[in-house]
């Protein structure tokens, strides 16, 4: 074999490589009905596992006042979007705090599982919930409720800076907006829909952590505290990001995210693959509007 002949082959084969690594499937259009029936039946299968497994969920208890604050984290409320229209963005202030006061103060003792959807339940309009911004089938739509995977990727966060095990959460499958005001690398969300995308943790430590949540005039506040010091801290790190060109046409955006456990004095322990991110851009990539 020729010697240009081997090297581009070579070439072929890592080309081929590089595209089945980040290759994603265009995004499906399923029907109104579909979409309906399928939420409904995942919704009472989740229902359903509630009831049949032998699991501890962790209770909302309020009184506890642990004084070793394991991370303390805040998002904007109010963020302009191209083409959201700010009341959705209003609304979700009035969704979150309904939510929130489902869980702030719920203490997670050792063996207890934490499930967001547990504990604040379906969002519905009886509620109070109102119409805010949601995701649905890839395209930005309007639903009751809708602005909660705010919590969601605010509880996230903190919770990678814990000891706690994460055992239910779902990446975001497309990257809605450009980076504007973006404090935390892409990726490291989690996005809710009632109940069957929830986010649940496990603590399998012998500590006791209390999750506190609040709002001010401009964020949403979360606080993780536990009711022992904490020998450990974790530092989170995202590598290998870029964007990618589909071939059915659009964007794709990648990258890792990285947990190293350090210990007090400043030496690692452990580093840990968490996430491998591929999302599909709901916007253009290199291009200002």
């Amino acid at each position: 074999m020729h010697p240009s002949a081997k090297k581009g082959g070579i070439f072929f084969n890592i080309v081929i490589r590089m595209f089945a690594l980040h290759h994603v499937e265009k995004p499906q259009t399923r029907g109104v009905l579909r979409q309906f029936l399928g939420r409904e039946y995942f919704i009472l299968k989740r229902r359903m596992q509630w009831w049949s497994k032998n699991t501890r969920f962790a209770k909302s208890i309020t009184g506890a006042s642990f004084q070793h604050v394991v991370i303390t984290h805040k998002t904007m409320l109010l963020r302009p979007l191209k083409g959201v229209e700010m009341y959705l963005q209003h609304n979700k202030i009035t969704n979150l705090r309904l939510a929130i006061a489902k869980i702030n103060g719920t203490v997670v003792k050792p063996g207890e599982v934490f499930s967001l959807w547990k504990l604040v339940g379906r969002p519905t309009k009886a509620k109070g919930y109102l119409e805010g911004l949601v995701l649905k089938n890839g395209k930005i739509t309007k639903g009751t409720g809708g602005g909660l995977c705010q919590l969601g990727n605010l509880l996230y966060w903190m919770v990678l800076h814990t000891e706690l095990t994460i055992t239910e959460r779902w990446r975001h499958g497309f990257d809605v907006f450009p980076d504007a005001n973006r404090t935390i690398p892409f990726g490291c969300g989690a996005t809710l829909s009632y109940n069957y995308v929830d986010f649940q943790l496990l603590n399998d430590t012998g500590n006791e952590y209390e999750i506190k949540l609040w709002l001010d005039e401009t964020h949403l506040w979360g606080q993780i505290t536990c009711n022992n010091e904490v020998q450990v801290h974790y530092r989170i790190e995202e590598t290998d990001h870029l964007f990618t060109r589909q071939m059915w046409g659009g964007y794709t955006r990648h990258n890792k995210i990285w947990r190293h456990k350090m210990s007090n004095k400043g030496s690692q322990e452990a580093s840990e693959l968490i996430a491998e991110n591929h999302a599909i851009m709901m916007y253009t990539p290199f291009i200002s509007d």
